[in-house]
């Protein structure tokens, strides 16, 4: 049985990434996997410390394998990835000045069919634990670090049901 194709959302905080993951699954039948940091800081009660990024970055890996795993058994076509390992090196980087995540994150990144940078043009709504509100500065730096990895990727914005509907002709391409 194929590989089902990986899909990544990588954005900056409160960008729908979550939202649009579900929706896309199921819209094109697929699974999706949440993001790891979130379940971290819902564990924790804290946003992690430098020395926990390799971690979180590998436990992402991993979760996407189980779920990878999953799809190819049940015959789906898509995994949608809310958050890559690329997105907590660029976390790293931005909050801890660590770039030591990068060189792995991109040798991962390779997995991925499509990237959908999701824009940060939504209205913010406060999330708990997640990180504060730094989205323009990360948003930058993740177009910034996939024009570097020369890592082709569709920009996906708008509102509610436009955005959906962008993403899901991001996802179209794939087939043409």
């Amino acid at each position: 049985m194929p590989s089902p194709q990986l899909i990544c959302l990588i954005g900056a905080e409160c960008t729908g990434k979550y939202t649009l993951a579900q929706a896309l699954a199921a819209h094109f039948g697929g699974l999706w996997v949440p993001e790891y940091l979130r379940a971290f800081c819902e564990k924790n009660g804290r946003t992690p410390r430098m020395d926990e990024q390799a971690g979180i970055m590998r436990a992402q890996f991993e979760q996407e394998e189980q779920v990878v795993t999953q799809a190819r058994q049940a015959g789906c076509a898509y995994v949608f990835c809310d958050s890559p390992p690329l997105l907590t090196a660029v976390y790293s980087d931005h909050y801890f000045s660590d770039r030591s995540l990068f060189d792995c994150a991109h040798a991962l990144h390779a997995r991925y069919a499509l990237t959908l940078v999701l824009c940060p043009d939504m209205a913010r709504l406060p999330d708990g634990l997640q990180r504060e509100a730094v989205r323009a500065a990360v948003h930058s730096q993740v177009q910034h670090v996939l024009q570097a990895m020369h890592v082709p990727h569709i920009e996906v914005g708008g509102q509610d049901d436009a955005r959906l509907q962008a993403a899901i002709l991001a996802v179209e391409t794939l087939t043409r």
